[in-house]
């Protein structure tokens, strides 16, 4: 059992983070199979993989029927919880180079449930269609189905490369410069027109309770309340970080980090800032720095 764990325990967790959005959900399932599987027939774990993926999806599917109706009690905009690989052999250090971005993760919140684990064990995982009938139970054919209609409620053009609209860190850094800097016409000028600012945070510090729509609202934004937030003695406190596989924006008070950013990039524009600054979605950032 043991040795079985250490070889699927991040696959699994990779699923299932990937599925509901949040690690501590997704460390409860890993746990949670690992537990149920002493109560399996030998005999069925002959193709463990599938079956530990089975039993992972079955479980997140679950969740996700109970998560729905917390998030519409949710206090604000709800974003999935970030985490940076800590370079440890633990369950957080996950993050692949084919690791869905972040803004793919805010995208899966528009799937169903069988959707979104379609979408990412095809996408994420790299799993052949009869592959994912299997787990699922549907014909390759419906899973061909339900996999080409996530892209188009996520608005993906099959054909793109959806790992590639995550900013490069040339990018971040030149944007964290601008912004400490208090260069607005360079701002503006890296800001795609209908750029988008979602902040998560969850009615326990401030954030913006709505989207935040078009390019000069973004800006007075930027200018106001995060770099407002980032300034300690007179210093602004924003730097690069790894977060999710990807270079984010890391706001850092005396106390550790307070504000995470996630940039999504279209045609070279920022088109979606993610600003997550509930505290509880941040308690697997901390270790950095």
């Amino acid at each position: 059992m043991q040795e079985m764990y250490e070889k699927y325990k991040k696959l699994l967790f990779k699923l299932a983070y990937q599925l509901t959005g949040s690690v501590s959900d997704a460390e409860d399932v890993v746990h949670d199979v690992f537990l149920k599987l002493y109560d399996v027939p030998p005999e069925k774990l002959d193709k463990p993989k599938a079956y530990l993926c089975k039993m992972v999806t079955n479980r997140c599917r679950d969740l996700q029927k109970t998560a729905s109706k917390k998030r519409e009690q949710y206090f604000g905009e709800w974003l999935p919880e970030p985490f940076s690989d800590s370079g440890e052999d633990t369950i957080d250090s996950v993050i692949r180079d084919d690791e869905l971005s972040y803004g793919i993760l805010v995208l899966l919140e528009k799937l169903t449930p069988t959707e979104r684990v379609v979408f990412v064990l095809r996408e994420a995982l790299s799993f052949e269609y009869y592959e994912i009938a299997e787990l699922i139970e549907k014909s390759a054919a419906n899973c061909r189905k339900l996999f080409s209609r996530a892209n188009a409620k996520m608005e993906i053009n099959s054909e793109e490369e959806v790992h590639s609209e995550a900013a490069s860190q040339d990018l971040v850094h030149d944007f964290i410069t601008a912004l400490k800097q208090g260069n607005v016409s360079q701002v503006i000028s890296m800001l795609d027109q209908n750029v988008v600012l979602v902040a998560d945070g969850g009615g326990k510090v401030l954030a913006a309770v709505k989207p935040i729509l078009a390019r000069d609202r973004v800006v007075k934004f930027l200018f106001g309340g995060v770099r407002k937030v980032s300034m300690i003695d007179g210093i602004s406190h924003i730097e690069i970080g790894e977060i999710n596989g990807q270079p984010a924006l890391i706001l850092r008070s005396n106390e550790g980090i307070h504000t995470v950013g996630m940039i999504h990039v279209e045609n070279n524009l920022i088109r979606n800032i993610y600003i997550i600054r509930n505290p509880d979605k941040l308690k697997h950032v901390g270790i950095l720095g």
